[in-house]
C-alpha cells in the first residue's frame, strides 16, 4: 500500500509543466568552473545547494527533503548542519535526488525525456558493472575480471559526470529563481509549501502557471453582449 501510494506521488511529477532552465546536456556549457567544481567536491556542492535549496534557513531542514523513511527520525531538528554533512557525505545519491525532487515539486518542473535518458542510462550502466563483478567472481576468468573492472570505472565516471551536471543544473535553477538573471528573486514560500510531496494539488507557488501557446491569458475576452465594442463600425 505504501509502495503504491509512493509511485502514485511519483506519477504527478508528470504533470508538472515548467521546464528545468537548462537540461543535463547543456550545464556544462552554461556554468563549466561550477561543473568542475561540482565534479572535484561533489558532497560540498550537494551541502551548499541544500541550504541554499531551503533559503538558508535550517530549521527547514530533514533528512533526505523528507523523501525517504528515515526523514524526520534522525534528530534533525537538534544539529540541522551535522544531519546535513552526514546525509551528503554517506548518501550522497539520495542528497542530490531529493534536492532534486525538493525543485521539482516546488516549482511544478518536470523532468524531460532526455534527461530520463541520460539518468536511465546511468543506473543501467551500474548496474551492468554489478552483473559483470559477480559473474568474474564466479567464474574466476581473468579476461572477465579486467573487463569488470573497466566496465566499473566507467559507471563510476558517468555516475559522477551525471551528478555534477544535475547540481549545476540544480544551480542555475536558483540562480533563476533568486533573480541572478532575468526575473526578480521571487518571494520565500511558507514552510508547508516547502516540499509539496505529499499534497494531492499543489499549490501556487514559485512559477506562474504555464499558459497554452498560442491563446491571451484568461480575462482578455470581452464579456458576451460587449463585442463589437461601443462605436465599433458593424
Amino acid at each position: 500500500m505504501a509502495s503504491q501510494a509512493f509511485m502514485d506521488k511519483m506519477q504527478l511529477r508528470q504533470n508538472y509543466r515548467n521546464l528545468w532552465h537548462t537540461d543535463l546536456l547543456h550545464t556544462i556549457q552554461a556554468d563549466t568552473p561550477y561543473c568542475c567544481l561540482a565534479f572535484f567536491c561533489a558532497p560540498c556542492v550537494s551541502y551548499l545547494l541544500r541550504k541554499r535549496a531551503l533559503y538558508d534557513d535550517m530549521s527547514r531542514y530533514t533528512c533526505c527533503a523528507g523523501y525517504m523513511p528515515c526523514s524526520g527520525r534522525c534528530g534533525e531538528s537538534k544539529c540541522p548542519e551535522f544531519c546535513l554533512c552526514t546525509e551528503v557525505f554517506l548518501c550522497f545519491g539520495n542528497s542530490v535526488a531529493s534536492t532534486r525532487f525538493l525543485l521539482q515539486d516546488e516549482f511544478n518542473i518536470q523532468t524531460t525525456q532526455c534527461d530520463n535518458c541520460i539518468i536511465g542510462f546511468m543506473f543501467c550502466l551500474q548496474q551492468l558493472a554489478c552483473i559483470f563483478s559477480i559473474v568474474a567472481m564466479i567464474v574466476g576468468s581473468q579476461e572477465i575480471s579486467e573487463a569488470s573492472q573497466l566496465l566499473n570505472l566507467l559507471s563510476d565516471l558517468v555516475y559522477c559526470t551525471v551528478c555534477a551536471c544535475m547540481q549545476t543544473q540544480h544551480k542555475i535553477e536558483m540562480d533563476k529563481r533568486d533573480g541572478k538573471f532575468g526575473d526578480r528573486p521571487m518571494a520565500v514560500p511558507p514552510f508547508q509549501q516547502m516540499s509539496r510531496f505529499d499534497q494531492a494539488v499543489p499549490p501556487a507557488v514559485g512559477y506562474p502557471p504555464a499558459q497554452p501557446y498560442g491563446y491571451p491569458p484568461q480575462g482578455s475576452y470581452p464579456p458576451p453582449g460587449t463585442y463589437p465594442p461601443p462605436g465599433y463600425p458593424k
